[in-house]
């Protein structure tokens, strides 16, 4: 009987946890602000849930994905071959991707800098360091300070794969700890330039960007970011071990891809994933 008992005790906590609706979410600092208002919206319509949302970067968040220390891996980038291998080999299955959101990564200096535009190969030269003075690309005649983010970012390895083609960032380059460090120190700086997701824009003012010399500038609208024309647009991410997706880590992730979750995307500062691009 006893047996009997705690074999059924067992089964039931095992009902309550998949039900208790406590999911855990970790990763990039550029999904952080949308990951806590997509929180926060959910757990008001849904209270018996609780979402914990917290940032480190999406290298961070890959991790936490592997040694199963958080449910979602918030992702600025794509997963790295490795990284999934290494996922494989925790709960022998590759994890699932869910396109989130879309984000035009925007360039940033400060409001009173008289620059409106730079061409990618522009910003390649000033992130590397073969240009470091405002007056070579249209500016005032001062120094460049470049500010950047950590190597576990995946806006720093996007910015770095797609601007600097692989490049390394300047050695003068100031690394800090999230985008929105980023985006204060640009705005106290007249001499500065930095990069982030383009809901951080307060403060600062962004570029319009170039694909070369020859091609018209462009805005990172949600228009020329979802029709392709500006240049550093990028998918965002929320990656999970597929065994997970059920209950209401599944409910939650439908939401998010729902019109009405798609309408927080648009409310904090990102834009809306096409529906024909959406996983539920």
């Amino acid at each position: 009987m006893k047996t009997l008992v705690a074999g059924l005790t067992g089964l039931l906590l095992a009902a309550q946890g998949a039900l208790a609706g406590n999911i855990t979410v970790k990763g990039s600092d550029t999904l952080v602000i949308l990951g806590q208002k997509w929180a926060e919206v959910y757990m008001a319509k849904n209270p018996d849930t609780k979402i914990q949302v917290t940032g480190g970067g999406s290298g961070t968040g890959f991790a936490a994905l592997q040694n199963k220390t958080t449910d979602l891996a918030n992702a600025s980038r794509p997963i790295k071959p490795k990284e999934s291998t290494a996922c494989v080999v925790a709960f022998k299955a590759r994890p699932k991707e869910y396109k989130v959101c879309l984000d035009g990564l925007s360039v940033y200096v400060h409001e009173k800098n008289p620059v409106k535009e730079l061409s990618l190969e522009q910003l390649e030269g000033i992130f590397t360091g073969k240009i470091t003075n405002w007056k070579d690309v249209g500016g005032a005649d001062m120094n460049i300070v470049v500010y950047s983010r950590e190597n576990s970012s995946g806006t720093y390895e996007f910015f770095k794969d797609h601007v600097l083609q692989g490049k390394d960032f300047t050695a003068r380059a100031q690394t800090m700890p999230g985008t929105a460090a980023v985006l204060q120190a640009v705005a106290k700086d007249e001499k500065s330039i930095g990069y982030g997701g383009a809901a951080y824009g307060a403060g600062a003012k962004h570029l319009m960007v170039k694909k070369d010399a020859n091609s018209p500038a462009v805005e990172p609208t949600e228009e020329n970011v979802v029709n392709g024309t500006y240049p550093i647009w990028r998918y965002l991410y929320i990656y999970l071990n597929p065994a997970l997706d059920k209950g209401e880590i599944a409910a939650y992730l439908k939401w998010i891809c729902s019109d009405e979750g798609q309408k927080v995307v648009k409310d904090v500062g990102y834009y809306p994933l096409p529906k024909q691009f959406r996983t539920n």
